[in-house]
């Protein structure tokens, strides 16, 4: 079965103390969900190595933004620090984005993803999981076909820098919290 991750992060315990708002947008750049979760407190700060770097992506006063995009195969995650400056893109390839009314938008994870560094570097991630999800039998091969066509086709737009999305973080970080 695939991991289905809400925008509210509802489930996540690192978090002791939190602001939560989503927003539905349609404009001819992007039409779906748009969710801000304001990390207030944390158990402990989240760190994850990159390439033999360590970088925080949730502690106390960092943000996440996420966009569920109507009809597409992927959700980005912007992680902000304390500061308000962004620390990582974070593209879930997915099956499918949706919406439930008691936590908010969701996306059925399809294992792959891309992270972007505002370096502009480029992390390939989960490649193993997607096979072994396939050799489970978790995933069909429609949807591993799906996940590799997704993450080069993605993963080729931000090498071009025209993964537009990614320009718009900013824009919809103030629409979201109604700035």
């Amino acid at each position: 079965m695939l991991k289905r991750k809400f925008g509210s992060r509802y489930d996540w315990k690192r978090i002791v103390e939190r602001g939560y708002v989503e927003k539905y947008i349609s404009t001819s750049q992007f039409e779906g969900y748009i969710t801000l979760l304001q990390i207030h407190n944390v158990t402990e700060p989240l760190y994850k190595n990159y390439r033999g770097r360590s970088v925080c992506i949730a502690d106390k006063g960092y943000s996440w933004l996420q966009h569920f995009p109507d009809g597409k195969q992927f959700s980005v995650t912007t992680m902000f620090d304390s500061t308000g400056q962004i620390v990582q893109w974070y593209i879930d390839i997915c099956r499918k984005n949706g919406y439930c009314s008691t936590n908010g938008p969701w996306m059925d994870d399809l294992f792959l993803d891309l992270i972007v560094l505002p370096s502009g570097e480029i992390i390939e991630k989960d490649i193993d999981e997607l096979g072994a999800a396939l050799d489970s039998q978790i995933i069909t091969y429609d949807e591993f076909e799906l996940a590799w066509t997704e993450f080069d086709r993605i993963k080729t737009m931000v090498a071009e820098n025209s993964f537009e999305l990614l320009e718009m973080t900013h824009e919809h970080l103030l629409l979201v919290r109604g700035d």
